[in-house]
């Protein structure tokens, strides 16, 4: 005996209503042959509908069995039910159930892409099938520039592109005119002929007449089942193998392509909604991007002021620390040492260092200045530039010039701002000396404006210590290391070197390093906290996204069920609303960067050369990064609740 290929035994449906229990379905036992043409004939809320859906696997009993050329489907998870309807049922519904925003092609190849099917298979496939019904030169328009008798063959040939071994169609000529509904039935008998096995759902009993066995049901329950005389000796025929889909890698990338071009769509078709739904993310990125750009520009401003003193310098003093009472007695720090600093190999470049108070003249005008007196490395040490002229050089030490480099403040208060100072004689401290150089303008170390208050004059050291204070010792040294020495280890050694000099512990250091790490770990807490709150912003943003992802849902509930009934798996639901979520994000995170592009150019043509935002590639790249997570994070509960909708469910809902 012919194994059935479809077989119900004592099938119920239920549904709750209230505090009552309605059964739509009421112990249904039936079987359906292969290459039996069916009709099931019932009035309204007779249950007609509810065994068409368990028949194509859109619906589960709640009691009895239903197999499938002998499998059991209440063995069967969401996915195998998934790939039955995909890969042995086609779904002909009577509102056609298309896709408004693609083209009647591209409806089509649905299941197939679903199913794995290559794309030039799939799409030669389609196109035969369209052309079949008539549709060839209609393949690109959609579904709302085609008749209701051109969507329905569209909806055929959907239902035909993997196979169709099974056909059910739900009220076939419902919403078609006369000679359309003619033609459907023409159609679906010659699909009969051709040996799929056609169950059409309906309530005119003239359509009926055209299957080979009439299904009558009522209240649930069927109360006639007859061959209809026309077809008598119609044989069963043997089921089909059952086949598997497609596995290869690209049929999965297929099915991502599939997914990202539907979210586009989407996107595409709701184009405020989308752009709202980023306005967040934009909003939360471009601060984040702008934050950490300011957070760099004030350190690199900062660093940038310190680099004057060197960023990677160390101070040598005399005494055992800051306030050393005993630090008049020490005479032990001399220029030697510094020329014996100079030759080690962590060096850059070293400066003695002498200093005092006293006056400048020139003419009738006389102000109170600091007389520093340095070596010719000192202006390295310092990364010192010159408006006029050129600082001393060894020559002049040696020979105890008497030479003058002036601060920009001493040159305003001395000369004004016409009279050329380089090449003039000033009174230091009593002592004649020519001007060679100008300092440019410098800026406190601590950004605290221009020093405009106090007046330099640099001289050699040799000239001050011999000509003016009468002594041998410095009071002293400062050292630029070179940049790839490490300032801990390299004032370990200098420590080392000037304690083996002296014979004892008599000097202590002071590494300008310390104020670089101070200026970091400063601004990097204040980067930290702005950044924070800038991170809540984005976060108030993914819940913006999360919201927006289950209104979409809401909204694309039936183009969910038609997706279902065509085979898609609860991942490539799943994948298609995931990726709309990343995608928002991402396309927002592009605005943001951008944004914040627009606001740091516009912040640094104001601000000028003294501070500017400076936006990292990192902070790019963060940035990016964090919006997709938010993507993906925010958007997979709305992803899930539409990959877990129940198809039969979702196509009910408009």
């Amino acid at each position: 005996m012919t194994q059935p290929l479809l077989e119900l035994t004592d099938v119920w449906r239920e549904y709750p209503s209230g505090d009552e229990v309605i059964a739509a379905l009421k112990g249904v036992s039936l079987t359906i042959n292969a290459g039996e043409m069916v009709a099931v004939v019932g009035q309204s809320g007779s249950g007609k509908s509810t065994l068409m859906n368990i028949l194509g696997c859109l619906d589960r009993p709640t009691q009895g069995v239903y197999q499938i050329a002998g499998r059991d489907t209440s063995q069967l998870d969401p996915d195998e039910l998934a790939q039955l309807r995909r890969e042995h049922f086609g779904f002909i519904f009577q509102r056609y159930h298309l896709m408004n925003d693609l083209s009647a092609l591209d409806n089509v190849e649905i299941p197939a892409v679903y199913a794995g099917m290559g794309r030039r298979e799939r799409r030669a496939r389609a196109q035969a099938l369209l052309t079949r019904l008539g549709l060839g030169e209609r393949m690109g328009h959609r579904p709302s520039q085609l008749s209701g008798g051109q969507q329905q063959r569209v909806s055929i040939a959907r239902a035909l592109i993997n196979g169709g071994q099974v056909i059910l169609a739900d009220e076939p000529t419902g919403a078609l005119d006369s000679q359309s509904g003619a033609e459907m039935l023409a159609l679906l008998e010659e699909l009969s002929a051709d040996g799929h096995t056609i169950i059409i759902v309906t309530h005119d009993m003239q359509v009926a007449q055209h299957a080979h066995r009439i299904i009558e049901i009522k209240d649930g329950e069927i109360f006639a089942d007859r061959i209809n005389p026309k077809f008598a000796d119609r044989a069963a025929v043997e089921p089909p193998p059952f086949k598997q889909g497609h596995r290869s890698p690209a049929a999965f990338l297929d099915r991502f392509a599939e997914a990202g071009r539907m979210a586009i769509l989407a996107m595409n078709a709701h184009k405020l909604r989308a752009f709202l739904t980023m306005l967040g993310i934009i909003i939360g990125i471009a601060s984040v991007v702008s934050v950490v750009a300011l957070g760099d520009g004030t350190k690199k401003a900062v660093l940038k002021q310190i680099s004057q003193f060197g960023t990677n310098s160390v101070q040598i003093f005399r005494g055992a620390g800051w306030g050393d009472p005993k630090v008049d007695s020490i005479h032990t720090l001399t220029p030697a040492d510094a020329d014996a600093l100079g030759q080690q190999s962590y060096v850059d470049s070293v400066t003695p260092v002498v200093w005092d108070g006293g006056t400048l003249r020139h003419g009738d005008i006389t102000v109170n200045a600091t007389i520093q007196g340095v070596g010719e490395g000192y202006f390295q040490v310092h990364n010192v530039e010159m408006t006029a002229g050129a600082p001393f050089n060894r020559e002049a030490i040696d020979e105890q010039s008497q030479v003058a480099v002036i601060d920009d403040n001493t040159n305003k208060r001395l000369f004004g701002a016409n009279e050329q100072a380089v090449g003039q004689i000033i009174m230091v401290a009593g002592v004649p000396c020519r001007i060679i150089a100008v300092e440019a303008k410098r800026k406190n170390p601590g950004g605290g404006g221009d020093n405009d208050s106090s007046l330099t004059v640099y001289l050699p050291y040799s000239t001050v210590l011999g000509r003016m204070m009468g002594q041998s010792w410095l009071g002293s040294i400062e050292v630029r290391l070179k940049d790839d020495a490490p300032s801990d280890l390299a004032n370990t050694e200098i420590i080392k070197l000037l304690t083996l000099r002296h014979g004892r512990l008599d000097v202590f250091t002071f590494a300008t390093d310390v104020i670089k790490q101070s200026v970091e770990q400063t601004t990097g807490v204040m980067t930290l906290v702005m950044s924070t709150i800038a991170i809540i912003a984005l976060l108030v943003g993914g819940i913006g996204v999360m919201n927006i992802m289950l209104v979409s849902v809401t909204e694309r509930i039936k183009e969910i069920g038609v997706r279902s009934a065509v085979g898609a798996r609860r991942s490539d639901i799943l994948s298609q609303f995931l990726i709309e979520a990343v995608l928002v994000c991402i396309v927002g995170g592009a605005l943001g960067v951008a944004l914040a592009y627009g606001f740091c150019a516009i912040f640094n043509k104001f601000a000028g050369d003294t501070f500017v935002m400076d936006i990292s590639m990192s902070s790019v790249i963060v940035a990016f990064a964090f919006s997709s997570l938010i993507g993906v994070g925010f958007g997979f509960m709305p992803a899930r609740n539409a990959a877990h909708l129940d198809p039969v469910d979702a196509l009910s809902r408009e």
